[in-house]
């Protein structure tokens, strides 16, 4: 029952996470396409590249750690000593954007000195800040999630990045002036409602909420903040060292996650403009991947992390939990598999059609659709990796996580040497290309520890990850029909009618694929069906 519950909860985070990560994508693919036509592509880059990427990394290393490591399932966790571990992120926080942000402006190149954009050094000021003042409701963040607040999430914080849409717009067409000033303002507002809706929704709850779980930790809103709880530490150590371990990790994440940006920022390979163009086509291809792979991956692993004693090998694990985490690990498998490669074929063939339509000759006319061809393949390859890790990382026990460091150390090494190289040979392309190659490195070592995981078990989670034979075959007719479509009716020359014509062949194909899966993919199927089901009998 309690893995059933869980397991349910874990989905509706999914679904709400999906709508989340797909309102906020496509907020930000509207809000590009209008700012396109706004702002000069310099300005795209900077704000885009360079100071988001201080903005993700300061928060990346002051956070990461502790969400992995406090929702890790613990019998004996003291919600005390969790909070008080939170509140750590604060100082934490502060200590990175110092660092970052001297790096930033003192070591960089200033590109108000190289360009006529103005508003560097306070960019840099205002994306550190929102860091520090977004921590300030890391200890709800996780509670909420820990106890399946699960519309909370995408409501908070869905209405603090509508805030900042709606303050980037009004200022870049009433002040285009002030270039980066604009983008500092919405980001500080953004981040500044984005706390106090945390504070206030759980001051409520506290103060007003009469059918509270006897477990949510939270009684007054005195426990939001830290205190010492007499006859025990102030932080539990285990719980701090595990966190440690997951900030290893983490930095090195983060250098794997952002290691294209890193590479324009630190190793000039791009200019400005070149960056804004290539940062503008990485979210266009990510869409798919940050609407629906993204939230599985978040919600598997903490549906793996609820269900699974950390460091216990599988004979030691209680068998019926084991049974489940294997046959949900080879459902999400098959899904992110049959979904990654609908995309790659999909996309190849219409990558110039999407990149016209969004932006003009602007984006089709040069390499673009090149790029995005080749993120469609990224796409597939995050999709499996994500899912694969997932269950890794909810796996392996403290001293496991510290050896993958080691490995991660290497894999990051190799990554931005790839990424320096690749990128100095043949370009843009080359960005893509290293990320895949560290991807499938990634893969390959994940499914050797399910592997072996699962090797002395019934249980096989990865023997079925590849498609039917059937939906291959459908898959390769498509990519076929659909190129030799795109050649003939969707180029620079071709009319609006013949564009529809390719639109059309293109739909043709894919109501194919689904079929066939729906036809050949009977297991699948049946529990997507029992799922939906389940959804509306609630």
């Amino acid at each position: 029952m309690q893995g059933t519950s869980i397991l349910s909860g874990a989905a509706r985070a999914a679904s709400y996470n999906m709508i989340l990560q797909f309102g906020l994508r496509m907020t930000t693919f509207v809000l590009n396409a209008f700012i396109l036509r706004y702002v000069s592509q310099e300005l795209l880059g900077i704000v885009n590249v360079r100071l988001t990427l201080l903005y993700s990394t300061t928060l990346f290393l002051a956070k990461e750690a502790f969400d992995r490591a406090c929702l890790s399932k613990s019998v004996q966790r003291d919600w005390r000593q969790v909070i008080n571990l939170l509140w750590c992120t604060f100082p934490i926080a502060t200590v990175w954007c110092g660092i970052l942000g001297y790096i930033w402006l003192y070591i960089l190149e200033n590109p108000s000195k190289t360009s006529n954009v103005s508003g560097y050094s306070f960019g840099v000021f205002s994306f550190a800040l929102s860091t520090i003042i977004e921590v300030l409701a890391e200890p709800l963040f996780v509670v909420g999630q820990a106890h399946l607040f699960v519309k909370l999430k995408v409501i908070l914080l869905g209405l603090s990045q509508g805030i900042k849409c709606l303050i980037t717009v009004i200022l870049v067409l009433t002040r285009p002036e002030w270039g980066i000033i604009n983008f500092s303002i919405a980001q500080l507002a953004s981040s500044i409602s984005y706390v106090i809706m945390y504070h206030t929704y759980f001051t409520y709850y506290i103060k007003f909420t009469t059918k509270k779980d006897d477990e949510f930790p939270l009684k007054s809103v005195r426990d939001i903040y830290p205190s010492h709880k007499v006859g025990k530490p102030f932080i539990d150590k285990n719980l701090a060292s595990l966190t440690w371990s997951f900030f290893k990790q983490s930095f090195l994440k983060q250098i794997l996650t952002e290691g294209e940006k890193f590479v324009m920022t630190f190793f000039d390979v791009l200019s400005f403009a070149d960056q804004g163009i290539y940062d503008v086509i990485n979210n266009l291809g990510s869409l798919a991947a940050r609407f629906i792979f993204l939230p599985i991956e978040e919600n598997s692993y903490l549906f793996f992390s609820q269900i699974l004693s950390r460091g216990l090998t599988a004979d030691k694990q209680n068998q019926d939990s084991l049974k489940l985490c294997s046959n949900v690990l080879a459902i999400i498998l098959k899904i992110v598999t049959i979904i990654g490669s609908i995309i790659l074929i999909f996309g190849y063939s219409n990558s110039y059609l999407a990149l016209h339509l969004y932006g003009g000759e602007v984006l089709s006319s040069g390499n673009g659709p090149t790029l995005l061809r080749w993120y469609c393949l990224y796409v597939l390859v995050i999709a499996i990796n994500g899912t694969t890790e997932a269950f890794v990382f909810a796996a392996m026990s403290k001293d496991q996580v510290d050896k993958y460091n080691k490995k991660m150390l290497l894999f990051s090494a190799l990554f931005l040497f790839s990424s320096w190289l690749l990128t100095t040979l043949i370009g843009s392309v080359g960005f893509i290309l290293a990320n895949c190659f560290n991807m499938l490195a990634r893969i390959i070592h994940s499914m050797y520890f399910i592997t072996g995981y699962f090797g002395k078990s019934e249980h096989n989670p990865l023997s079925n990850i590849v498609p039917a034979l059937p939906v291959i075959s459908a898959l390769l007719a498509s990519l076929l029909v659909t190129s030799v479509s795109q050649i003939s009716f969707c180029t620079e020359s071709s009319s609006v009618q013949q564009k529809l014509i390719h639109i059309g062949i293109t739909s043709l194909c894919l109501l194919m694929v689904l079929a066939v899966t729906y036809l050949k993919e009977h297991k699948l199927v049946e529990i997507v069906k029992e799922h939906i089901l389940k959804q509306k009998n609630k």
